[in-house]
């Protein structure tokens, strides 16, 4: 009796190891998705605050909330079945599935770059709705919130899901759900933070206290700066990472080289110096020519896209 006690523990303890393994490996590879992810979530963070610009302080919050439950759901009922089926009966549709999600970043990214230059805006009217504060209104920006938010989280998890498509079924399934989960608390939790930083300010800036006071004029000031900075980092990290999907992902599709030059590239800078900053310098080299393929092809696209409409025009007028 003894012995089979002493047994059944040991099997016991034989199944928690496996067990305990096997959230690790979970927890790594969701990590290890999270991290691809990187810049796209940079991107929705830097995207969403505009949503709640123009509303009244007590509405932005309850807004954020009708975002993040929309972006779950994307993630969870629509994105998270699709990806799961064609990973496991069409796998080689993944490559192809990130070359038109990298076009797609590299395209918004080039495009926030042409309107940084030329001082456009297309989301000018979106905007001027906003202010009215009306439901209408923050019901229509809701909408337009989570459908922006459908794409980028279709990359999120496209991505994550290229990071995890040798592992098994079960494990593919958790690792998204749980990337799905991490990603939309830290992307509006962030975004919540940053929309109500200028009231956390303001609340300081009417105390007492000289400290206070300064701090919460600081805030304030700061804000703006700090949106501008987020702005910059979000259109960087999307010509980054849209140029690097590119490059690997017409690899896996049969055109190598572009690949192999950036891999060489990346290895020449490496061994330009010794240590730890040799690798510093590898991928520095890689993430700067990852950027510039994705702000050219970006450009092209956004050159097709301005070039196509007036064309259109010119013969429409032409014609009457």
């Amino acid at each position: 009796m003894a012995g089979g006690l002493v047994a059944l523990l040991d099997d016991v303890a034989a199944i928690a190891k496996v067990a305990a393994a096997s959230i690790d490996d979970i927890g790594a590879a969701a990590g290890k998705a999270s991290v691809k992810a990187a810049g796209v979530v940079v991107d929705d963070t830097a995207v969403t605050p505009r949503y709640v610009h123009g509303f009244s302080p007590k509405r932005e919050l309850p807004i954020i909330r009708k975002i993040a439950i929309g972006s779950i759901r994307n993630k969870l009922l629509i994105i998270l079945p699709v990806a799961m089926i064609l990973s496991q009966f069409l796998p080689q549709a993944l490559p192809y599935l990130l070359i038109a999600g990298g076009l797609f970043l590299c395209y918004e990214g080039a495009e926030k770059v042409y309107e940084a230059l030329t001082g456009g805006h297309h989301d000018d009217d979106e905007d001027t709705t906003a202010a009215l504060g009306g439901p209408e209104h923050e019901k229509t920006m809701v909408s337009g919130a989570i459908r922006t938010d459908l794409i980028l989280s279709a990359e999120i998890m496209v991505i994550s899901l290229s990071s995890v498509e040798d592992e098994p079924f079960l494990t593919r399934l958790i690792v998204l759900i749980v990337v799905a989960i991490l990603i939309t608390v830290l992307v509006y939790g962030v975004v919540a933070l940053i929309v109500k930083m200028d009231d956390i300010g303001l609340a300081l800036a009417k105390r007492k206290s000289t400290f206070s006071q300064r701090i919460g004029r600081g805030l304030v000031a700061a804000m703006p700066k700090v949106m501008t900075v987020l702005t910059v980092v979000g259109i960087a990290a999307m010509l980054w990472v849209g140029g690097h999907i590119l490059l690997v992902n017409v690899g896996e599709a049969g055109f190598h080289w572009p690949a192999d030059v950036l891999h060489d590239l990346e290895h020449w800078f490496g061994e330009l110096v010794h240590g730890g900053f040799g690798g510093v310098l590898s991928w520095t080299a890689g993430t700067v020519v990852s950027a510039l393929v994705g702000l050219v092809v970006g450009a092209i696209v956004v050159l097709m896209l301005h070039l196509i409409p007036k064309r259109k025009k010119k013969k429409d007028a032409a014609a009457h």
